[in-house]
């Protein structure tokens, strides 16, 4: 295929190119790829290389990505490209996310038809950073938006310009929130908290379904007050935006404990103070996985890992005190 130029970025001078779909702005001369891996210069123009390089293809329970409030019970294709525009030292995909890989080509009609064969009515680009995927995904939504639902499992470190052209294709989003320390983003992550805050409210304020993911990693990302400070800035937005807290294992270049449980219960009755909706991941006790009436505490959907029944909902409502769910069934 041709080379897929890239939707943002402008020129500069000797031949110099300046990418500006995300906080990075990385300034690139010729033959240089950005810190994504997924941007090149060449010849004065910015090309996106990863353009329908698809490294994996798999159907998974919706829960996984986790999506515990948007049509539970059902599958959905996921896919995933190379390269990532963070440096986080505790990936679980680092092996395809931290570089440069040639892969099968796939157009977003052949994807489109995977997804149909499949049986499917939803795809989320996931597992790596799909906004690092920008043009392909814009070009599949603008195209099939309207008969295939998009979700994206992303860091949310985009600039709002691009995040405002992309999203009215977009249904779903799980945006993980690493902290909500800058430097921890900057020094750990190469990222940048802001970035990720205000794309969390334009996503909400564009009405796609937010569900937010913190991985509480000890002596990292679990300092109290900050994590209050989190608590407060998801509720001001919608005290019902599902938070789900996942236990950290370690993995790539962190070697520290795993998170130890009664931790994450303190942290998850923390947010459970401000947030209707909050669930703990990794942690094998399906307590903390079920989704209760936020009024009554009726039992609404149980989850056995990935074993899920929807039980106190009658025509989108609790079945006991007749509530309105929030949950896109």
């Amino acid at each position: 295929m041709e080379n897929k130029i890239s939707y943002f970025y402008k020129k500069l001078d000797k031949g110099k190119v300046q990418c500006t779909l995300c906080p990075h702005q990385c300034i690139l001369s010729p033959s240089q790829t950005g810190l994504c891996f997924g941007r090149e210069n060449i010849n004065g123009e910015l090309v996106a290389l990863n353009y329908g390089k698809v490294m994996t293809i798999s159907d998974d329970p919706i829960e996984k990505k986790p999506l515990y409030h948007f049509h539970p019970k059902e599958y959905i294709i996921s896919v995933a490209q190379f390269g990532c525009n963070l440096r986080c030292p505790f990936c679980q995909n680092y092996n395809i996310s931290q570089n440069y890989f040639d892969a099968e080509f796939i157009p977003v009609d052949g994807l489109f038809r995977i997804i149909k064969n499949k049986g499917r009515k939803r795809i989320a680009f996931t597992y790596t950073e799909p906004l690092m995927w920008y043009e392909y995904i814009y070009d599949f939504g603008e195209i099939y938006s309207k008969q295939i639902d998009i979700v994206l499992v992303t860091n949310g470190t985009i600039n709002e310009e691009p995040a405002k052209k992309l999203l009215p294709f977009i249904k779903a989003v799980n945006i993980d929130l690493k902290s909500f320390n800058h430097d921890f983003y900057k020094k750990e992550l190469k990222g940048d908290l802001e970035s990720v805050k205000n794309f969390i409210r334009i996503s909400y304020e564009m009405g796609v379904h937010v569900e937010i993911t913190n991985l509480l990693i000890p002596q990292k990302n679990d300092n109290f007050e900050e994590f209050s400070s989190m608590i407060d800035f998801i509720s001001s937005l919608s005290k019902k935006i599902p938070l789900h807290i996942s236990r950290y294992f370690p993995n790539y270049k962190y070697r520290l404990p795993p998170t130890p449980p009664e931790e994450m219960i303190k942290f998850y009755n923390k947010a459970k103070e401000k947030l209707f909706y909050v669930y703990l991941g990794n942690l094998f006790d399906n307590e903390y996985s079920n989704t209760y009436c936020p009024k009554c505490s009726n039992l609404l959907v149980e989850r056995n890992f990935y074993d899920i029944q929807i039980k106190g909902i009658v025509d989108k409502k609790c079945s006991k005190c007749k509530t309105n769910v929030d949950i896109i069934i």
